[in-house]
């Protein structure tokens, strides 16, 4: 019989996560009970909103333990089945943790076609990713022809896709990201009008030559700095999508801010946090229409792909600190 491989929380992270705070272990592979699949898992997702699942703090879901496999979005193939919902040799994307097979029930899990995309599509632009772009942008923000659009986070798996759904409906986008590498990506594959690179140029002088006429919609996934500098050429009734503040989530500190919310003030600007689950009863129709985009070749996307477990968390490590292009997805089997 297989082993199951999983990895699980071995200590709370302080600052940047290192090796030593996960641990790889070998257990049964799970029988599922009734109601239940049993998943041999092709790709795990890796993204932002993990490190604050193992931090401890108290949020909208509950921590992972110490001891506990790592939560995540994974997909794969259905391999035993006491489900009426789902057969065996069937895919399905789910929150099946860090491991190698997985034992979900039925009503945790949605089907996907690996004809419409490769199966990593699914925890990437067709998965929770993808669906936070969309509603963010369309939505929170509520987007409109003709605006300018500024998204931070640009090259990553929700950003790179804010911004091409952004250019879908007639905006100007401007892109932050960090290097040149990432920067020339988003403008020559993605159709961004500009990027800017955080790391080698003042965002703020770059801003005001990008967006001449100031930003309608900043969709933020940084905090910090950079959406410091955006607030300042926001314009008069603009919207601000708060979807991740990756740039504080290592810090033990709380930085001071934020400075300038004085710019919402005579200007009405709104900001607005939101979770992808806040829109959970349109999934499928988003998903229909990003598949569309994706047939069209009007919405494209990259990866970033670790093989083997034994590498989830140093690729979870590396996807914090920016290292990924697009996606970072684990690969575990062959479809």
């Amino acid at each position: 019989m297989p082993v199951n491989r999983r990895v699980v929380l071995a200590a709370r992270p302080v600052g940047v996560p290192v090796p030593s705070d996960f641990r790889l272990e070998e257990a049964p592979v799970p029988e599922p009970a009734d109601g239940e699949c049993l998943v041999q898992v092709s790709y795990l997702s890796v993204d932002p909103y993990m490190r604050g699942r193992i931090s401890g703090r108290k949020s909208y879901a509950a921590p992972v333990e110490i001891g506990q496999t790592i939560v995540g979005n994974a997909v794969g193939r259905v391999i035993a089945s006491r489900s009426d919902s789902f057969e065996v040799g069937g895919y399905v994307h789910g929150n099946l943790g860090w491991q190698e097979y997985a034992a979900a029930s039925d009503d945790g899990l949605r089907a996907v076609d690996p004809s419409v995309a490769p199966l990593s599509a699914w925890i990437g632009v067709l998965g929770m990713p993808g669906l936070t772009a969309y509603y963010g942008l369309l939505r929170v923000a509520g987007v409109n022809s003709g605006e300018t659009v500024c998204v931070s986070g640009a090259a990553g798996a929700v950003g790179s896709a804010v911004g091409q759904i952004a250019r879908i409906k007639g905006c100007r986008v401007v892109g932050i990201a960090g290097g040149e590498r990432k920067c020339a990506w988003v403008t020559d594959e993605l159709g961004f009008d500009a990027a800017i690179d955080y790391k080698g140029e003042n965002v703020t002088d770059a801003l005001r030559a990008a967006c001449p006429d100031g930003i309608d919609v900043y969709f933020d996934n940084v905090g910090g700095p950079i959406t410091d500098a955006v607030f300042q050429h926001l314009n008069v009734w603009s919207r601000v999508a708060i979807c991740g503040q990756i740039s504080q989530y290592n810090a033990v500190d709380a930085s001071v801010g934020p400075r300038l919310l004085w710019n919402f003030i005579p200007k009405r600007i709104r900001a607005q946090g939101f979770l992808v689950f806040d829109f959970r009863e349109h999934d499928a129709e988003a998903l229909a229409q990003m598949a569309s985009w994706i047939r069209g070749g009007q919405l494209k996307y990259g990866e970033t792909v670790a093989e083997g477990i034994e590498n989830a968390a140093s690729a979870f490590i590396g996807m914090l600190g920016g290292a990924n292009m697009g996606k970072q997805v684990v690969k575990l089997s062959d479809a």
